[in-house]
């Protein structure tokens, strides 16, 4: 079937319902109505295959199912699914519901756009709003404004204190509940007993009504710290005036201008704080009525009936019975487990089945017991499983893909628990937008934390700093002009070290060799030795002594 006709079928079928509804006293949405139709045809009992064309007989018992199941008033899984709807269409998110002009400069903004003078009169605008805020102040004007910031310091708190007793009475039942349950999935017996009470439904109703107030009550914290920093933001704002203005009797627009703008824009965050604190006040006590078949099904003698002898724990008081009791991580090769200590954002990880522990859902036929992450976190496909109890982590990660289809086909038979379970990616239906602001952590990964040392050789690769690098600009301009100056020297052909375009030269010697002469014959030279004889130094018979020099040296040519 084309798409444009399956469309139009679609809405054929919406339109009928509504119309079959309305018959019966009972105004229903086309929200309501298409989400009911999803739900019909998702559950398997109802025999419709989504591979081939709906026949007209088809259509006829989709209208009779879906038409059925909204009329029936005693059922609190159709209170669910009108909670959720409800919800998803009326919750508001934080966003912002978010002597001035000289006649001379009249003719001016008249020639000007529609767009800039659209944008001239907000500017004018806010610098009246921000003067008369500033009159008030000073005790001068601004009759007939409200005092914002009191009025949000009294209605958040009272909004915070309604939430929170709403949110305890709504977990005490769901903890009532799940003892019950509890018990039922171990005795088989009484679990046929109990079938008609819808006990699990109711369960699922209270679950939902208590995920709803939890979105809410974080909006309201988140809001009254806004409020508490722009009431510092005004009081600064107001005290930087009266510090600008004082007594003068002229002050430049320059000045005071830009603080009319920015007290005009705080003045508009109140007012877009005080319009989310109603909307979510009112859809907080808009959600009450969803929560009817409680009391026409299970009043307090019955409660205390199927209670008897029954502890009743709360979330926390299951936690602490299994937290010491940690999964191993040596005992699993494959899986990957996380734990606070060695996963730094292990917060901020977002929980398959919104928390609440796989194994047992899947198991016990739709029993929600809240997971313990203290215990491991399973890491399967890059999505985060947590677990009650030691033994049904191990369990889940013997066999991960068999469960999960468990509680695909649980889903299929409730479709509340789509939403309740946050399911929708396997459905491939939208995201609600109260679960939009949650789509970033799909996105998130863990960041795992171990003791590691590292090793690194010390210079491991050669070096590469260059030596003729100059970071200094007048240094390069000096080298530029250097060689700017190069071009009118005259090259000589002697070679200095500073010369332009100097290369490298080499020349080519004989080293200095061995030597020796050697004469014809060996030859000497004696000077002959003196020899001189004196005679007569002995005396004679005279007195007087007479000596004779003799002197037989030879001539040198003789020798």
């Amino acid at each position: 079937m084309p798409p444009t006709q399956a469309e139009s079928v679609i809405k054929n079928i919406i339109r009928e319902i509504g119309q079959e509804c309305a018959a019966h006293g009972e105004t229903v949405s086309e929200t309501l109505a298409a989400f009911m139709v999803k739900a019909v045809v998702l559950d398997p009992s109802n025999g419709f295959n989504m591979d081939r064309t709906l026949m007209k007989s088809d259509v006829q018992k989709l209208v009779k199912l879906c038409v059925s199941r909204l009329l029936d008033s005693k059922n609190p899984s159709l209170d669910t699914i009108k909670m959720q709807v409800y919800f998803d269409m009326n919750y508001t998110s934080r966003a912002a519901l978010q002597s001035i002009f000289p006649q001379a400069e009249l003719g001016t903004f008249l020639t000007l756009s529609k767009k800039d003078k659209e944008r001239q009169l907000k500017e004018l605008t806010m610098v009246v709003t921000g003067i008369r805020l500033f009159n008030r102040d000073c005790g001068k004007g601004g009759e007939g404004i409200d005092d914002l910031p009191a009025i949000l310091q009294e209605a958040v708190p009272a909004t915070t204190q309604h939430i929170d007793s709403q949110l305890q009475i709504a977990q005490d039942q769901a903890y009532r509940y799940t003892a019950i349950l509890e018990t039922v999935a171990k005795n088989p017996l009484l679990s046929m007993e109990l079938q008609p009470y819808m006990l699990k439904e109711a369960l699922y109703n209270m679950r939902q009504y208590e995920t709803f107030l939890q979105i809410i009550l974080s909006d309201i914290i988140t809001c009254a710290q806004e409020v508490e920093m722009m009431i510092k933001q005004l009081g600064a704002q107001l005290e930087q005036l009266k510090m600008t203005v004082k007594s003068k009797t002229a002050v430049p627009t320059s000045q005071v201008f830009p603080i009319f703008i920015a007290l005009s824009n705080l003045w508009t965050s109140f007012q877009d704080e005080t319009v989310l604190i109603s909307v979510l006040s009112n859809l907080t006590t808009h959600l009450e009525p969803f929560l009817g078949a409680h009391e026409l099904l299970f009043p307090e003698k019955v409660m205390q009936n199927l209670l008897d002898g029954l502890t009743v724990k709360t979330d926390v008081c299951r936690m602490k019975e299994h937290m010491e009791d940690r999964v191993r991580p040596v005992d699993f090769r494959k899986q990957e487990w996380l734990f606070p200590e060695t996963t730094a954002n292990f917060d901020k990880l977002l929980i398959q089945y919104r928390g609440f522990c796989a194994y047992t859902f899947a198991t016990t036929d739709g029993l929600l017991l809240p997971g313990n992450p203290a215990i491991g976190i399973l890491k399967y496909k890059e999505k985060y499983y947590t677990f009650n109890t030691r033994d049904a982590a191990y369990l889940f990660a013997e066999s991960p893909e068999n469960y999960i289809d468990l509680i695909k086909e649980k889903a299929k038979k409730n479709a509340e628990l789509i939403q309740l379970l946050e399911l929708h990616q396997q459905f491939e239906t939208l995201i609600p937008y109260s679960q939009m602001k949650d789509v970033d952590k799909h996105h998130i990964k863990p960041i795992t934390k171990c003791e590691s040392s590292t090793q690194t050789d010390t210079h491991i690769l050669p070096p590469t700093i260059v030596r003729s690098y100059e970071w200094n600009e007048w240094e390069l301009r000096r080298k530029a002009i250097k060689l700017a100056n190069l071009r009118w020297k005259v090259t000589h052909s002697v070679q200095t070290d500073l010369s332009h375009m100097r290369r490298e030269n080499c020349s080519q010697v004989y080293p200095p060799k061995d030597a020796s002469t050697q004469s014809m014959r060996e030859s000497s030279t004696r000077v002959p030795r003196p020899q001189i004889y004196i005679a007569g130094l002995r005396g004679g018979q005279g007195k007087i002594t007479y000596g004779v020099k003799v002197n037989l040296t030879r001539a040198v040519d003789e020798t």
